[in-house]
Formats: structure tokens, C-alpha cells, sequence
């Protein structure tokens, strides 16, 4: 990364593009506070992040960040439902398997809530992944090419799924992504070269 200035408002959606190489998932760890820059700041959710030790950005990141992988990094040995419940557990919330039961009826796979990952197709896991990512409730939510190991008519869907959410919880959607269709639904593109902002 070099002289990287870039402001993200509440409740926008950003896809940052750029050519394999360019930066972009380097600079998506920078935001969301699991790598440190060499230089300079970053400010998430009102708290300097690049001040903060390990522990204390975890908790940051637990209190306002929302993951979504490329390859779903769903746990094999828990349900759909039991993924999705996960966020909520670990807040310590009250009746989490009923607010995972609402955001699984969300994403259309009410009816799969006892299956394993082994037994949903790579974009209903994708959709547990997306429901698990809103069940924390984040600030941000940090998305690495969501659609990179689906289809075009699955990756159309999940596509669909994330601005709907994201308009349902106004949470702020950080997207590295190789896909124009999920680029031009953003408000704002930031476009990498060997980690230079450009456009």
C-alpha cells in the first residue's frame, strides 16, 4: 500500500477492484484491523485501530465487523443454523437460535437449518455465510470476491442478497471483487494498481 487515503461513510457500499496483485485483499485486512499498515492510521467505527494491540482490535472487530470469505469459512462440524447462531453466542445474547432462524428464512434456506456444510451447495453455504456475517449485527461488513467460487445465476442471487440485507441493517459493505455485476451495484469504486488508489 502506498499513500492510501480513503474515507468510508456509514451505511455506503465501496468495491475496491483492481488486478490480482494489486492490493486489494491486503488492503480489505488493513481496513478491517487483522493486518497493520507500516504507516499511518486507520479509524473504525470511531476507534484508531492501528493504536490498538491484538486484543483490543479483536474486540473492536467483534463489536462491528461482519466477515464474508470466498470459500465460506463456515464450520463443518456445526449446522447451518448452529454457524449462524455462532455471532450471537459468543455476544452472549438471549435466544440467539431465534434471531439465526429469522436471518436463515432471510436468505431463503429456512428449511436447511439442520444441514451441514457437506450437505448445501456452494451457494447456499455462501447464503449461511451471509446470514452468520449480519447475525453479529456489524457496523461493517468486509466481503473478500463473495462471488468468486459460485456461478453466474448463484452469484446473481447472492449478489441480490447482500444489497437487500445491507439495506435491511444499514450496514456499511466493503467488497473486493472481481465482479462487475457486484461493483456497479456499489455506490463507490476504488480502483487498485501495485497498491496505489487510482480511481
Amino acid at each position: 500500500m502506498d499513500g492510501i487515503e480513503l474515507e468510508i461513510n456509514a451505511a455506503e457500499s465501496l468495491a475496491i477492484t483492481g488486478t490480482s496483485g494489486s492490493g486489494k485483499t491486503t488492503l480489505l485486512g488493513i481496513l478491517a484491523g487483522l493486518d497493520l499498515p507500516t504507516a499511518g492510521s486507520v479509524h473504525l467505527a470511531g476507534h484508531e485501530i492501528t493504536a490498538m494491540d491484538e486484543e483490543r482490535r479483536a474486540l473492536v472487530r467483534g463489536r462491528h465487523v461482519g466477515f464474508v470469505f470466498q470459500t465460506f469459512q463456515l464450520l463443518s462440524s456445526l449446522t447451518a443454523l448452529e454457524n449462524v447462531m455462532l455471532p450471537a453466542e459468543l455476544r452472549g445474547d438471549a435466544a440467539p437460535s431465534r434471531s439465526a432462524l429469522d436471518l436463515l428464512r432471510q436468505v431463503g434456506l429456512g428449511e436447511r437449518t439442520g444441514h451441514y456444510p457437506r450437505q448445501l451447495s456452494g451457494g447456499e453455504q455462501q447464503r449461511v455465510a451471509i446470514a452468520r456475517a449480519f447475525a453479529s449485527r456489524p457496523t461493517v461488513l468486509f466481503a473478500d470476491e463473495p462471488t468468486g467460487n459460485l456461478d453466474t445465476s448463484t452469484g446473481g442471487r447472492v449478489i441480490e442478497l447482500l444489497f437487500d440485507l445491507n439495506a435491511a441493517f444499514a450496514t456499511t459493505l466493503v467488497l473486493v471483487t472481481h465482479d462487475e455485476r457486484l461493483a456497479v451495484r456499489c455506490r463507490r469504486t476504488a480502483q487498485l494498481e501495485a497498491g496505489r488508489l487510482v480511481a
